[in-house]
Parts: structure tokens; sequence; C-alpha cells
């Protein structure tokens, strides 16, 4: 036994696939999550919205913004005029729009909320904060010998593992970074720079969150939002 287990390992190795697997913990209205232990208690999705499983890339979305799409530019932004100039809703400056002191997206403009129902939500940069803190991290350029490259969390807290896909970004109809950066939105707005929002990010040497432009196209990964009974897996 201890002869084939060597073998495995050797072929493992050779062939450079990881022997990490996406942890499942439950399921929530036809969605898995992974409980990753955190202070909180908040539940992360096992895969990306748009996606089926965790190596699938899935939908990329303009913050603020519920359907996906394949151009994305402040011209055919929902909540900009004037070429990004100007927001028309989540603005706490009035040289840069209309002021309505919204700091986090409203339900009705969550990407999360909208295509997989109310029992999930886009992360606040906080909740990103605490899953980046809350887990040790490392990259792979082929999980689970899928050929697909990104970011593994470990929990400090138990021996569940979150796989987030490297799946880059679009500005336009560009996504050159695909398979080598991961972007993830955040319900949060970036108050430090102009018309930005806070999301996650990361490549094969950091991982942390930044505030940047609104209208990019990117991932989103869900948390099951408060107050919903969850289906533990047995």
């Amino acid at each position: 036994m201890r002869s084939k287990n060597c073998s495995l390992l050797v072929l493992l190795i050779t062939y450079g696939i990881e022997c990490f697997a996406q942890t499942i913990s439950g399921n929530v209205r036809d969605h898995d999550y992974v409980d990753l232990e955190l202070p909180s208690g908040r539940l992360w999705a096992t895969c990306n919205v748009g996606a089926t499983k965790a190596t699938e890339y899935g939908d990329y979305f303009a913050w603020g913004e519920t359907e996906p799409k394949k151009d994305f530019t402040w011209e055919n932004y929902k909540w900009a005029k004037d070429n990004g100039q100007f927001m028309t809703k989540y603005c706490t400056k009035k040289e840069e729009g209309k002021v309505d002191n919204k700091i986090v997206l409203d339900k009705v403009d969550d990407a999360a909320t909208a295509n997989w129902g109310s029992a999930w939500r886009i992360p606040t940069s906080k909740e990103i904060q605490e899953l980046l803190d809350g887990c040790s991290w490392e990259w792979t350029n082929n999980f689970e010998g899928s050929g697909i490259a990104g970011r593994i969390g470990h929990s400090r807290k138990n021996q569940n593992t979150i796989f987030l896909p490297a799946a880059g970004y679009y500005n336009g109809t560009e996504n050159s970074l695909v398979h080598n950066e991961g972007y993830y939105w955040s319900s949060s707005l970036f108050k430090n720079t102009m018309n930005g929002s806070y999301f996650l990010c990361f490549a094969n040497y950091y991982i942390d969150w930044r505030g940047n432009k609104r209208f990019n196209g990117r991932s989103v990964r869900a948390v099951v939002s408060e107050n919903v009974v969850v289906s533990k897996k047995k």
C-alpha cells in the first residue's frame, strides 16, 4: 500500500496536479457553500456567480449591474454619465455626481442576489478582509488537474479550503489577464478614488484588496446573506 501511495504522489508531482479539493460544507437554495469558521460565521460560495463549479470563471459584471455583458465601458455603465465624470447613484461627493451617500449596494443592484436569489449577496469589503485574514493563501497553476490557475485559501480554523480562479477582468471587450490574475467585486464603495469600488485582487505574487473603476467587468463570489437557514452536508 505504501508503494502505491508513493507512486501516486510521484505521478501527481510529475504532472503538476494539485492535491487540494474545494470543500463543500452545505447548500443554500441550490448553491454550495464552504464554512471556513470565520469570526463572523460568514459562509462563502464554492463557485463564482454564473459558474457551476469552482474551476469555471463564471460571468463578469460591472459594479452595481446585475446582468453580465461582453463590453465594459463608461459609456454603457448603468450609473454613469459624461464618460464616468458624473455618477447617478452611489455618490458621496457633489463634484462627482448626484449625492445619495449610498456606500453599499442596494439588493436590487446586487448581482449575486439578482442571479441566485435573496439567500445570497456580494460580500462587503470588511468581509473580504475577513476572508483574507481567516485563510492562508497559495497560488496554483493547475487546480485539481483542471489547468485552471488561481488562489487556494486554507482556513486557519479547520481543514476546509476555498478556490478562487484567476478569471482576469474586462476593460472594453478585452480580458488579457485571465489565468494570471483574479478580480472579485465587493459591495462597498471605495471612498478614496473617484468612481471606484472595492474589490479583491490577486496574482501569483500577491493577494489584497483595492479600489478602482466601477465600469470594469469583474467576477462575483457570493456569500450567504444573514438570517438564512443553511443545510449542512452530512
